[in-house]
């Protein structure tokens, strides 16, 4: 486990009866109470509050939201709160979900029809990624879907493969761990999800990032590893 801490950065320091309240919070946290409830009116500060809590208590947390809207709010919040550790989002992918569904009355079968946000599903990614990285610091602002299963633990972080500068490995080898994680092979634009092969080069389109990276091979060593922007080339 990585030992970084949680950083709030905030303009302001706990006034009235916040620091009280964090100090329960933590204290109970600490003593292992299995609920809490902290109480407040609207603009009282309750997210500050809490975001003080996680900075002291230093565990990942999941915070849990009724709705997409609330969550969103909330992930912008603490994204301010904590810039410098994880902080990620896990909702519903869909846009649209319609299930399958008859009405006997008029003798109707209605199909199944739904509609997955690439974006969102990339966040979700994220988030999962997140969480099997081996930091401590990381908070998941979720709704109501994060109670759905996913999967196991042990099933994701038994298809992480780590790639290192100096591994010794050969381009096929390394292309097959690509294909085992499910990523497929382009010849030209490079989508999330994809990898590219140009001579002693790779680059591979993660699913959960923004940027692409790219393995450098001499021989049957990685010589080199860049980030680069996959539309501008950027690194």
């Amino acid at each position: 486990m990585s030992d970084r801490t949680f950083e709030l950065v905030a303009p302001y320091q706990p006034a009235g009866d916040q620091p009280e309240a964090i100090r329960q919070l933590t204290e109970g946290l600490q003593n292992g109470e299995p609920h809490q409830t902290l109480l407040g009116v609207t603009g009282s500060g309750k997210t500050f509050t809490v975001a003080n809590v996680i900075a002291q208590a230093n565990r990942p947390t999941l915070i849990i939201s009724h709705n997409k809207t609330l969550a969103a709010q909330l992930y912008g919040e603490f994204k301010e709160f904590f810039p410098n550790n994880l902080v990620e989002y896990f909702i519903s992918y869909y846009d649209y979900y319609q299930p399958e569904a008859f009405i006997p009355t008029t003798n109707t079968y209605i199909e199944k029809d739904l509609s997955i946000n690439q974006d969102i599903e990339k966040l979700r990614l994220r988030a999962t990624t997140a969480l099997v990285s081996g930091r401590r610091d990381v908070i998941v602002v979720a709704s109501v879907s994060c109670i759905y299963g996913i999967g196991r633990p042990e099933d994701f972080e038994a298809n992480i493969y780590y790639a290192d500068i100096g591994q010794v490995i050969t381009q096929n080898q390394f292309l097959d761990k690509l294909v085992k994680l499910f990523y497929s092979r382009s010849q030209a634009k490079l989508e999330p999800g994809q990898f590219r092969v140009k001579g002693d080069t790779i680059d591979v389109y993660p699913a959960y990032d923004d940027n692409a990276i790219r393995f450098l091979f001499f021989g049957d060593e990685i010589e080199g590893i860049q980030r680069f922007h996959p539309g501008s080339g950027r690194k």
